[in-house]
This record gives structure tokens, sequence and C-alpha cells, in this order.
């Protein structure tokens, strides 16, 4: 049985893995708010349906916020304070912080290294992550911290989280045990396959991103920014008039 929430750009069905067969998602995204902005519409349907979310941050967060009169050494504290009552708004208190410095972050050995300690860890059934191809129409989407660990999650998912002989010390000092995702949401990608209407927990979304104070406090149309986005990937998907949705692009694993 497909969800109506489920629809793909040319009108037609592809569904994700049903929900029913999820028991858990890990979400890797390069800054405190990233997730919220990206999917946490989609997210809070998740949670509500019983599935287990887990989120991990690969920078500090120390380059945003320069609106906010904090100073860039306060930011980490801040960012993390702000990420955790996010996440607690729609009930996600799994939260992981990598703590790689802010606007340096690259798609290293390292740092792939880092997040498939993460996924053997958490044994998510399907994993969110952020585009690694550059989107020209929403250049915001594609900063070079989000390419690098949408770069580094996926090679993390495919080939080393399944390989016994990826990162052996992983297994053999650590007891993480090789784990095959099932599939990966990719947000922010130019041309998405998939869309999920959020009009139900677009309230919720919200909640996320006013938690990020420093970061949101400063615009008084968010929330008309958020809605006109979501609404622009609502139309994309066909849905009816009035609707507001998140885009993915879903990548098969197997």
């Amino acid at each position: 049985m497909y969800e109506p929430s489920h629809k793909s750009r040319q009108g037609e069905f592809m569904p994700p893995i049903e929900d029913s067969e999820i028991k858990r998602v890990l979400v890797i995204s390069a800054h405190p708010d990233d997730s919220d902005f990206g999917a946490s519409g989609t997210i809070a349907q998740w949670i509500k349906k019983g599935i287990e979310v887990a989120y991990v941050f690969c920078t500090n967060g120390d380059q945003g916020g320069e609106a906010s009169g904090f100073t860039k050494e306060e930011m980490p504290a801040i960012r993390q304070r702000e990420q955790i009552a996010a996440g607690a708004a729609i009930g996600v208190t799994d939260i992981t912080f990598l703590n790689y410095v802010d606007g340096h972050l690259e798609a290293t050995l390292g740092l792939r290294k880092d997040i498939v300690r993460q996924i053997r860890k958490s044994q998510p059934d399907r994993m969110v992550c952020q585009s690694p191809e550059r989107n020209w129409d929403r250049i915001g989407a594609s900063h070079p911290d989000h390419l690098a660990a949408g770069e580094a999650s996926i090679q993390a998912v495919y080939p080393d989280a399944r390989n016994p002989f990826a990162f052996t010390d992983l297994l053999d000092d650590e007891g993480l045990q090789p784990w095959r995702v099932k599939e990966v949401w990719v947000t922010a990608f130019a041309n998405p396959d998939h869309y999920v209407d959020i009009t139900d927990t677009f309230d919720l979304k919200m909640k996320t991103l006013h938690a990020h104070e420093s970061q949101t406090s400063h615009n008084p149309e968010l929330e008309n920014l958020v809605k006109e986005w979501g609404t622009r990937n609502a139309e994309a998907a066909g849905f009816a008039e009035g609707r507001i949705a998140e885009a993915f692009r879903i990548v098969n694993t197997n």
C-alpha cells in the first residue's frame, strides 16, 4: 500500500522501503540546523510512527551566526545547545557531534571512518545525508561542508560500513560489526525524485528551526521563506494546492 504523501517528481508512485520495515534512521549533517532545514518535517513523521532516529553533526558550527552577536569562540557550545533543543522538539535525543572545524570539512578518510563508526553503532535501516553534488539553483544548499559531509557519508555507506575488511580496527578494537544500510535519502539534491507531504508536521519543523536562535532569530520572514520552499516542492510533486513538502533523492544501496 503506497502512502499518498510519497510521490515522484514525474507524478508516478515510486515508494521507498515502507516505513513499517524501518526500525532506525541515522541522519548525517555538516552543521547543527542542517537536518532541521532539510528534513525535520519528515523526521517528525517517522518518530510519530515509532521509528528511532539518531543525529550526527560533523562540524562544530562556529562559522555560523555572524548576525547573532555571539563570538566565534562561543558558537560551538551555543549551537550544540540549540541543536539539542531542536531535536527535543520532535523527539530526537540521540545526538552526536564530531566537532570538525566549521568551514574546513573535507571528505577525508578520517571523516569517512568516523561516519562508518556511527553507522555501525546505530545500525540504521535508512540514512539521511546531504547531497555531495552542487545544486546550482540553490547555492546556499551547497555549502562546501555540505558537499563534503554528503560525499563522506555515501562513501561510508558503500563500500565501507558493510565491509569487515574496511577499517578493521573498528571491528577488532571497538567490536563494531559491519552493517548494511538499506537505503539513503539525500537532501538538497538538484533533481529530487521523492517528496513527502509535511503539511501536518510543518509546525514541528518550525519549532526545530526557531530553536536555532543564533541562526534564525534575526529573520522575521523565516516561516514564510520555509513555507515558500515547501510549497514549491509540493507543486513539483503534484500535491493539492496549499500543501507543503520536503524533497529527497532516494538511493537504494543493495
